[in-house]
């Protein structure tokens, strides 16, 4: 015989709330020996919760799935879904004595409500109900993550994460000016470059604006770019010296804003030279020597093969995060790509644009491999405390010019001094 539970409370949910909003279901009705049990929707009046939906694999069993405009029973149910005689319970499966509903539920992946949506007996939306939300499977994917066994961290929630055709064809255009302006006339790719770091600058000055810090951009901007071309045309020690007098520039800049953030402000100026003037002042050195071009050539081939590996084994295989807490999408499987990308690119292009040796062109493959991804992460963890996704929208699949310039702003110096060491030029400043 069926229990009469008319008087005692509806079966708590997940929380510990009740599960619907009224206090009792309905009594269930007693099922034919040798027949699936009699209908036992909820009652009138126990709508699910807001976003409720049934979980996969607890759908209503043939013969209890709720009519047309019935509401759909609430989520997660205490015990699994499960009870005898028929009786509903919080899972809404509905089962006559202790058979099982496996052969005869109709999959729930596909027939899963939107808010306040119904479900039909053959599991199509009924009727005049809201649509299923098209995003839940992805929602529900990025809110789950994809766990490997014994302790591997989540893979990352999405794979390509940026528009790749835009990437590529605007990649290969910056790449494309970049060979045309140091083949032809080469101090047109040092007026280039001024330009993406005066971008880069400009983004920078941008950002950090929300975090209170008023950059003294024009001094920035004068000293390092006069810096740039000292750099190229005289060499080290004017270029050092200009660096020094734009510190000056800098600090008394500053002063008519009143003394309220001074030291902020001047830090970050100070920092801003540091990060973009001055790292584009070892592409001006490594530029003026006669074999220049090829040098830069060589300095722009191995950071986009860092980018490149790091971006295809990433997606490709990507599963264990390398720093969560500083670069979501990073992974151990990217970093081996970039390795092997970097020390493959360093020794093919070692023997043939500079006729170095092998194991010199492995060991600047290395050293961009480590300055690469130091600069990514840096810019990562910049981000994250600027509290913004990209440096910028600029450019269409990478986002801001500072975004692609990240690593090569630290392996421009590396790969000045070991090119210096390893191919002396006869022509030094």
């Amino acid at each position: 015989m069926p229990a009469d539970i008319s008087g005692e409370p509806a079966a708590p949910d997940h929380d510990g709330g009740p599960a619907s909003l009224g206090n009792a279901r309905e009594l269930a009705v007693p099922a034919a020996p040798g027949e699936p049990a009699a209908a036992s929707a909820p009652a009138a009046g126990s709508a699910p919760a807001a976003g409720s939906a049934p979980a996969a694999g607890s759908a209503p069993a043939a013969g209890s799935a709720p009519s047309a405009g019935s509401p759909a029973p609430a989520e997660g149910g205490a015990g699994g879904g499960q009870v005898t005689n028929g009786v509903v319970a919080g899972g809404g499966v509905s089962v006559a004595g202790d058979a099982t509903a496996k052969d005869r539920v109709p999959a729930a992946k596909d027939s899963v409500p939107a808010e306040g949506g119904t479900l039909a007996a053959d599991g199509a939306p009924a009727a005049g109900s809201p649509a299923p939300a098209a995003d839940a499977p992805e929602a529900a994917e990025a809110a789950g993550g994809a766990h490997g066994g014994d302790g591997a961290q989540a893979r990352p929630a999405t794979r390509a994460g940026r528009n790749l055709p835009a990437a590529i064809g605007v990649g290969a255009g910056l790449g494309g000016l970049a060979i045309l302006t140091l083949f032809t006339v080469k101090v047109t790719f040092l007026v280039y470059m001024a330009v993406m770091v005066g971008i880069a600058l400009w983004e920078l000055s941008r950002a950090v604006t929300g975090k209170g810090i008023r950059l003294p951009i024009v001094p920035v901007a004068v000293g390092g770019f006069t810096a740039v071309a000292l750099a190229y045309w005289r060499g080290e020690r004017p270029m050092i010296a200009c660096l020094a007098l734009t510190v000056f520039a800098i600090l008394a800049w500053r002063l008519h804003g009143g003394a309220a953030g001074y030291l902020r402000d001047v830090t970050g100026g100070v920092f801003a030279l540091s990060y973009l003037p001055l790292m584009a002042c070892f592409v001006g050195l490594m530029l003026a020597v006669p074999d220049g071009p090829r040098r830069t050539l060589m300095f722009l081939i191995l950071a986009v093969c860092s980018d490149v590996g790091g971006y295809a084994a990433g997606i490709l295989l990507g599963h264990h995060l390398m720093a969560p807490a500083i670069s979501p999408k990073k992974t151990w499987e990217g970093f081996g790509g970039s390795a092997l990308f970097c020390l493959v690119g360093g020794a093919i292009t070692m023997t043939t644009l500079l006729s170095g040796a092998v194991w010199q062109g492995i060991l600047v493959g290395a050293a961009v491999l480590a300055a690469a991804t130091l600069g990514d992460l840096a810019e990562s963890m910049m981000k994250r405390d600027l509290g913004i996704k990209d440096m910028g929208s600029l450019l269409p699949g990478h986002g801001g010019v500072l975004d692609r310039l990240d690593s090569l702003l630290l392996s421009a110096p590396v790969v000045w001094l070991l090119l210096l060491i390893f191919i002396p030029s006869l022509h030094q400043h």
